[in-house]
């Protein structure tokens, strides 16, 4: 009798902190990764107590349990792409970065968290020099908002000019593809921009979607990312994808209340059966 067929599942790894609230950082990744089909693990890099109003305070995960949370996974179970979110110092970018080296991660979302939802700075300046220097060449793409990318390239952004020549200042700096997120422009339509290099840019624009409940957005849209990328889609696919992804999430939580601020999306509004792939 011949043996039963053996199966594994799409395996995302998600480097990031934890939101008590359950609308961003570790929270909304796993539910995104889940929600889209594939098996979700983690490696927390801090705690943080928040809500829906804000970030009450922000306590770091000693670096060696870090790593041991990394290399047991990747050791067991394997990785077939890794979303990174929020590194708040400098000593914890490094040691992501050598995480990626030490197992050889080629598929890497990094979305640079630096400022939350409600304004709270989450990283400091040394963190941001390293994290430009250290992880960006080990991205496959890097997910700035405006606010952040802002703080990057140490200019104001008002227009889809203004993205562009930022986007292209982001390769300068090191990075081999960016996905410029415009929704804190003014106006109806949300203005989105991936550029690679040797590529021509490719804007994505959609009308903007009335909703106080937008927290936890960006962890979503680059955890969708790194979900697409691991099921095989390419990057201009995946962003595609997922970008439709998370305005559809958006628009199934805008008439829920869930706290008294801003409320998370709707992870759930049409999740996919468990991806399975032979076992090689």
């Amino acid at each position: 009798m011949p043996s039963p067929a053996i199966f594994q599942y799409t395996r995302v790894l998600s480097i990031a902190g934890s939101d008590s609230g359950g609308g961003a950082g570790i929270q909304a990744d796993l539910k995104t990764f889940a929600a889209l089909g594939c098996f979700g693990m983690t490696a927390i890099t801090a705690l943080t107590s928040q809500n829906t109003l804000g970030v009450r305070s922000i306590h770091a995960v000693p670096l060696e349990i870090l790593r041991d949370q990394i290399d047991a996974v990747v050791e067991d179970i394997g990785v077939d792409a890794v979303k990174i979110g929020m590194l708040h110092s400098a000593a914890t970018v490094r040691e992501v970065a050598g995480a990626l080296q030490r197992h050889q991660l080629r598929t890497v979302v990094l979305d640079p968290v630096m400022i939350a939802t409600s304004g709270a700075v989450l990283i400091d300046d040394e963190a941001v020099d390293v994290l430009v220097r250290e992880l960006f060449p080990l991205a496959t793409v890097v997910t700035p908002n405006l606010d952040e990318a802002v703080l990057l390239v140490k200019q104001e952004l008002r227009s889809e000019a203004d993205m562009e020549q930022a986007a292209r200042k982001l390769l300068e700096m090191g990075a081999r593809a960016v996905l410029l997120k415009g929704g804190h422009l003014s106006g109806d339509t949300v203005s989105d921009l991936l550029l690679a290099r040797g590529a021509a840019p490719m804007w994505l624009r959609a009308p903007r979607i009335a909703s106080g409940n937008t927290h936890g957005t960006g962890c979503t849209l680059s955890s969708a990312i790194a979900s697409h990328l691991a099921l095989g889609a390419d990057l201009g696919q995946a962003v595609r994808q997922s970008r439709d992804f998370v305005r559809s999430a958006l628009q199934a939580g805008a008439p829920v209340r869930t706290g008294a601020g801003s409320g998370p999306l709707n992870h759930g509004f049409a999740p996919h059966a468990m991806q399975l792939r032979p076992l090689p």
